[in-house]
């Protein structure tokens, strides 16, 4: 093993970082091939979701295909059968099993789901390997004991091929580890490189003097790499029996070994940004326009250009202190938002010092903790003593107490909620991927110039809140004819009609005893639905909301089953739909301008009304409940403003457990749905809380879920239009103009709720908060604005009730 001294080693950190990665089909890159099925795929460029795109080079006119979940991930790697994408975050990856040619997007499977972040995914054939953020890991899995379950150490530049995984330690010395590795291995004993690429069994990379080294299997010449000038080659990628690089001064490729045995330039003279490479196939993404073209080993014939849309060039980073060699062109517009692609370096510069690990994007900046001086801090500390001591006894005496009345005294309990008081919480620290939400501003500040605060869940703001009713028990449904109902709406006519849901129309209606009422009859004739799904939704409906009572989710008065007739009749809300005020059918007239909900003290109180509801089908409810179809035109506003969920025609029973989930066909509203639900058919109650988050945004931006671009004409989703202004700290540009930019006591309550929604929408169900936490932020926000208007009264809301 040849010394180095400590400056020898920092040269060779920061050549190593300098040099980039090379993009061989088994390490981390934008683009991979699973060579058995000659599928290619890609990270799509320019959506705020870096989606995956999939096409087949072998087919003659292929189709490109989406895989699911239509969520952001920031890298993808392949092997023989299977695609592997590392999630935007790195905290999970999933994989898709690609055997044949298909045309359709084959299902996903969750490999890894933790809270250790990776960076580099590597899949050999077989296998597949991840090394952490940190480089202090290595892990496998698939590995069917060939390999270790995991080895700590510092790595960099992992890479797999055919039963082994090799990657770099500090110093530039290759490790590799499987069956293959020791023979792999020793061809590199006496080199020190800068960055590796594999192929099927063998290894090419840099060393740190810029020469090309090839180790391993050569029986087609493979390992055998062209003579050439120090820091000539950049990227790599190896096949089976082949091995080709981009040359640093123009991008073109050369390739040797193969079927041909011989150096050839493929595609021309065509430049490439990168390549990669998977049993005699080859693509590389072209630097004119990221376009995909593919070859096989028999020197320069071209298969195909794939029909794939702009694939990203590289992987994006939010950390542009590692792009040492400046940002790669345009790299903010590929990556749609805050992060960038870093310009590969050809190795031959070396700065002072050595460059930061970058590391994956995540949908907000985690909270700081206040800064304060030592006597400050040790004051808190003894009063969170003092706290905590007073709350240990309290909840001591609680515990005995509920002993004495509740099994001593064998009282019956219902599953009514009492109001309670959340303790604060004080923590210092932050935990990414706990159930509370810490949310903050841009990195900076909030649009308008200001700091913004953090709010912790449950924190100093928290107010007390009634939960439910009086009790969750309710006395049954009345029952009436059909021919009540059809006089209560002058017989259903259109002038009666306010509405629409699941399975069903609404109408308003006017019982003998004066009561106004709203009535859901479910459809009948040629284009209604099965006898069978319409029955479902409506003893669905009348279950739920005959034992369900609480001030925010809509009562239901009575009912009426007679023959095929299904007709649901409930408390008749007043002021209609959110739906409808934030998207008035005729939106020049004045009336949409002069809505009582154009302040941003009503919307954000409507929205937590609506979010308490939700927290008591999950939390409160026994067993808890999914509603599968939260948007806007579900949330109803009574006389006095108050808001109520609505509509329990597509609900479900949820696991007894909060982490449970169900595995069923996708329902609900397009542009409402959550990514897993419908592309994994992976049911939670994280579910509601997505649908809930697009309602948020709709609240800030004024825009429907799915809107038409007024640029492009295209429709939209409002999650990819809102959160990257978003998270750049650019609230202001997506905000609804006919409520206006907020006042001086407003901003931190909209930039709150506006973060709060972005974590509502993230992709993984998992990192989205629950809803004790929303309502907590929610609680939060109206704080903030009731702090701020403090003994004046709403000239927009002379009759509101209170937010309390």
């Amino acid at each position: 093993m040849r010394e180095f001294s400590a400056s020898a080693l920092a040269v060779i950190a920061t050549l190593t970082a300098l040099i980039g990665p090379a993009n061989p089909t088994g390490s981390s890159s934008t683009l991979a091939i699973a060579h058995g099925s000659a599928t290619v795929c890609g990270v799509v460029a320019g959506t705020s979701n870096s989606f995956i795109q999939c096409a087949t080079a072998s087919a003659s006119s292929s189709s490109p295909f989406l895989v699911s979940p239509n969520a952001s991930f920031s890298s993808i790697s392949a092997g023989r059968d299977s695609i592997c994408g590392l999630r935007a975050g790195g905290t999970s990856f999933l994989c898709w099993n690609l055997t044949a040619s298909s045309s359709t997007a084959p299902p996903a499977r969750r490999v890894y789901e933790g809270s250790a972040a990776l960076e580099e995914l590597s899949v050999g054939e077989v296998h597949i390997a991840a090394l952490d953020r940190n480089r202090t890991f290595i892990e496998w899995w698939r590995s069917d004991g060939r390999f270790p379950s995991n080895i700590s150490g510092s790595y960099h530049s992992l890479a797999s091929g055919r039963d082994f995984s090799c990657a770099l330690i500090s110093n530039g010395s290759l490790r590799c580890w499987g069956p293959r590795g020791g023979e792999i291995e020793a061809d590199f004993a006496d080199s020190t490189m800068s960055t590796i690429a594999a192929g099927d069994s063998h290894v090419c990379g840099i060393d740190t003097v810029g020469r090309l080294i090839c180790g391993g299997n050569n029986d087609a010449g493979q390992s055998t790499p062209p003579s050439s000038p120090a820091f000539e080659f950049g990227a790599l990628a190896l096949g089976e029996k082949h091995s080709c690089a981009v040359r640093n001064s123009n991008g073109t490729v050369i390739c040797w070994g193969g079927a041909a045995g011989i150096e050839y330039t493929p595609a021309n003279a065509t430049s490439f940004v990168l390549v990669v490479a998977g049993g005699n196939l080859t693509c590389g993404l072209a630097t004119a326009n990221f376009s995909v073209l593919c070859w096989g080993t028999n020197r320069s014939s071209l298969t195909a250009t794939l029909p794939l849309p702009r694939i990203l060039p590289g992987i994006c980073t939010s950390n542009q202190s590692s792009c040492l060699c400046g940002l790669f062109p345009d790299s903010e517009t590929l990556c749609s938002g805050s992060r960038v692609i870093c310009n590969r370096c050809d190795g031959r510069i070396q700065p002072s010092t050595p460059p930061h690990l970058s590391s994956p994007p995540s949908p907000l900046p985690p909270p700081r903790p206040p800064t304060s001086s030592k006597r400050t801090t040790n004051r808190r500390w003894l009063a969170f003593a003092i706290v905590g001591s007073i709350g240990a006894f309290s909840g001591i005496c609680s515990i005995l107490y509920c002993i004495w009345f509740g099994v001593c005294r064998q009282k019956k309990v219902h599953n009514s909620v009492q109001p309670t008081i959340a303790a604060p919480r004080t923590s210092a620290s932050y935990a990414p991927h706990s159930s509370a939400i810490a949310v903050r501003t841009s990195p900076s500040t909030s649009p308008s110039g200001s700091r913004s605060r953090t709010f912790w869940r449950q924190g100093s703001r928290i107010m007390r809140r009634q939960r439910s009713g009086p009790s969750s028990f309710k006395e049954r449904p009345e029952e009436f004819s059909f021919s009540d109902l059809a006089a209560a709406t002058k017989n259903f006519s259109s002038e009666t009609k306010i509405g629409a849901g699941s399975f069903g129309t609404v109408y308003k209606g006017k019982l003998p005893d004066g009561r106004q009422v709203a009535i859901k009859r479910s459809e009948s004739g040629p284009r209604a639905k099965k006898f069978q799904e319409k029955e479902g939704a409506f003893e669905s409906e009348l279950a739920f909301l005959s034992r369900l009572h609480h001030k925010h989710l809509v009562g239901l008065v009575g009912y009426c089953e007679e023959r095929e007739e299904r007709l649901l009749v409930y408390e008749y809300m007043k002021n209609g739909a959110l739906y409808d005020h934030l998207h008035p059918k005729n939106e020049d007239s004045s009336s949409s301008s002069s809505s009582v909900l154009n302040s941003w003290k009503m919307r954000i109180k409507v929205l937590l009304d609506a979010a308490r509801g939700i927290e008591y089908l999950h939390n409160y409810a026994v067993p808890p409940i999914i509603h599968r179809d939260i948007k806007s035109s579900n949330i109803l506003l009574d006389a006095n403003w108050l808001a109520r969920v609505s509509d329990f025609g597509l609900s479900l029973l949820g696991p007894e457990s909060g982490d449970g989930h169900f595995s069923m066909k996708a329902a609900g509203t397009v542009g409402y749905m959550d990514p897993e639900y419908y592309g994994m058919h992976l049911l939670t109650v994280k579910s509601d809380v997505y649908g809930l988050g697009v309602v948020m945004l709709e609240v800030l931006t004024g825009k429907r879920a799915i809107f038409k671009d007024e640029e492009s004409g295209n429709p939209t989703s409002i999650v990819d239009h809102a959160v990257p202004f978003i998270v750049a700290g650019e609230i202001n540009k997506v905000l609804d103009l006919r409520v206006g930019q907020p006042g001086p006591n407003e901003v931190e309550a909209v930039e709150l709720l506006a973060y709060t929604a972005v974590h509502c929408v993230t992709p993984e169900g998992k990192n989205r908060p629950s809803m004790t936490d929303i309502v907590a932020n929610l609680e939060s926000a109206v704080s903030l604005l009731l702090d701020g208007s403090r003994g004046s009264v709403s000239s927009a809301c002379m009759s509101c009730p209170s937010t309390d």
